[in-house]
């Protein structure tokens, strides 16, 4: 050691800027090795900046223009006096609890036994599982109008139905990922001391999965309660719940201060529920490390088990969506092209235009898309890249960036309607406005498939790279940069799914000539006629078939990424 260095120990062994001899902090942590390679503040701040213009903009402005309408005079009061909404708020309750409880019951079994076991098709079937989750809510509906009887639709039972379809991804994937780090030989263990596979359950694997377990239910809740599309094709006039109501009332009755009181109160409940259900999942949680890899069947009995759970999964998950397709060949009398050939706009009875241009809808829906994608790829990236540059306020922006993934879309469009109406701002007519509302909902879902990413580089890369003379600057393009290539084409194509499905938010915003194809899927099968519902389901056909493709070159650039 030189004399320059030892001359620059202190007395008591540390070096002049406090750290101990061995490289690690005052209180025993390690140091990060590029603290002083960190990009200029400068750098983040423009980073962030165009990630909360847009956050203020179009999501903060919004939702406090809500709460001035709810203020406003007795607003509050007259709304909760309006007939028969106890009866709307009751429904909207129970059915989110029952849709909750079974969709937990449901995916229990398919959760555990893809977890546990490794056969051949597993990982078909587990994709498959995911399907209706990332389905538009348009699409689902739509698919039970199908394979329902008639006299379901406008039920109770019918929304609960399509509720666990669309919802089972989410335990199977939260329960099951849980399920998946509880070793073998702990339960092995329970069964050699004398426990029978009910006490295994009840003393050994439940209180483990209590955390995934509260996680699920709380995701499931939260999607039940706020559900909008498949309420509206399924429940109708005759099953609004709370969501269905705003709507109603901002888009139909004029009653804006009703619809904001209603909004301002969902939100309020939602983050209660969140509060709860967080501090139950932390109270609950257990530490368990590493994985227990799935292994072979081995006896008869497990050999049937997956049989009868993967048949059954597969039946559940395809009838449905088979029967959407099978559907719009179905004109009442026999098998006919009739609605295909009538998708735009062509098809007239007794001087009457019965089609949707679903075409024109087509080529708007792809339009707004690419808006959205893009807008979310280039805010999202930006939100990533500042969350991981910087500290205390990446935390703060991480947080920001996932407030509208746990807003109601029918929220945000509400809001943005009440807002930009009124000059300079009246933005109302403006095309631009509908992707601007699908990119704050998709946005989140990007920024959580970049910061992962990011934060799994290598500290000793930008070490490397400074040490070789590399800029902060140049160190952050050619290291982070060039590492969101692939998420960032993932999130892309997520966020183009997303927007090709929204529904919530496009119902406000929509005008005339600017319809999307989940607006034209709800027309069509809200009008009377064989061929126009006809119609509704080959309009929905093809939205199933967009959503699905894009969602496969999306799993085929996640799998091609090792560290996703």
């Amino acid at each position: 050691i030189g004399p320059e260095v030892r001359d620059g120990i202190e007395p008591d062994g540390t070096q002049p800027d406090g750290t101990q001899p061995d490289g690690t902090q005052p209180d025993g942590t390690q140091p990060d090795v590029c603290a002083w390679n960190r990009l200029p503040r400068l750098v983040v701040g423009g980073l962030a900046t165009p990630v909360v213009v847009l956050l203020v903009v179009f999501y903060g402005w919004p939702l406090v223009n809500l709460l001035v309408k709810v203020v406003h005079g007795t607003t509050i009061v007259d709304t909760w006096r309006i007939p028969g909404l106890g009866a709307v708020v009751w429904f909207t309750i129970w059915q989110a609890v029952v849709s909750t409880v079974l969709t937990v019951a449901v995916g229990m079994l398919p959760a555990y036994v893809l977890a546990r076991f490794r056969f051949r098709g597993r990982r078909a079937v587990l994709a498959l599982v995911t399907v209706p989750f990332m389905l538009p809510t348009v699409v689902v509906g739509a698919a039970f109008i199908a394979l329902l009887p008639a006299g379901w639709q406008g039920t109770a039972r019918a929304i609960v139905l399509a509720h666990v379809f669309f919802n089972v991804a989410v335990v199977v994937r939260l329960v099951g990922g849980m399920w998946a780090v509880i070793p073998h030989d702990l339960t092995g263990a329970a069964r050699t001391l004398g426990a029978t596979p009910w006490q295994v359950a009840r003393h050994v694997v439940i209180p483990l999965l209590r955390p995934s377990l509260w996680a699920a239910a709380m995701v499931v809740f939260l999607f039940t309660f706020t559900s909008f599309g498949v309420v509206t094709l399924l429940g109708g006039a005759a099953r609004p719940t709370v969501e269905v109501e705003i709507a109603r009332r901002a888009t139909q009755l004029g009653d804006i201060g009703g619809a904001a009181v209603l909004s301002v109160a969902q939100l309020i409940v939602l983050g209660v529920l969140v509060v709860i259900a967080t501090r139950l999942q932390r109270r609950a949680a257990v530490a368990l490390h590493g994985a227990a890899a799935p292994r072979r069947v081995r006896t008869m009995r497990e050999r049937r088990l997956v049989a009868a759970t993967c048949t059954i999964t597969v039946v559940a998950i395809g009838a449905p969506l088979a029967a959407l397709v099978r559907r719009s060949f179905d004109v009442g009398n026999g098998w006919s092209l009739t609605a295909w050939r009538g998708l735009g706009g062509t098809a007239t009875q007794r001087g009457i235009r019965l089609g949707v241009d679903a075409w024109a809808s087509l080529g708007t829906s792809l339009r707004f898309a690419v808006v959205a994608a893009l807008l979310s790829t280039v805010v999202g990236g930006l939100a990533a890249l500042a969350i991981t540059a910087a500290q205390r306020a990446g935390r703060l922006l991480d947080v920001a960036t996932m407030l509208p993934l746990g807003t109601s879309a029918v929220t945000i469009g509400f809001g943005m309607l009440i807002t930009f109406d009124v000059a300079p701002f009246d933005w109302r007519a403006e095309w631009w406005l509908i992707p601007v509302g699908h990119a704050l909902v998709a946005t989140p879902f990007v920024v959580r498939m970049l910061v992962p990413a990011l934060r799994s580089i290598p500290g000793d890369r930008r070490a490397a790279a400074a040490t070789l003379g590399a800029s902060p600057l140049r160190a952050w393009l050619a290291i982070d940069v060039r590492s969101m290539i692939r998420p960032l084409a993932a999130g892309s194509g997520f966020a183009a799914a997303i927007s090709l499905g929204e529904f919530g938010a496009t119902t406000f915003l929509t005008r005339s000539g600017n319809e999307t194809l989940p607006i034209a899927v709800a027309r069509l099968l809200g009008r009377p006629g064989e061929v126009s519902r006809a119609q509704g389901f080959a309009v929905a056909t093809i939205l199933l078939v967009l959503t699905a493709a894009i969602l496969a070159a999306v799993d085929s650039r996640v799998r091609g990424d090792d560290r996703l």
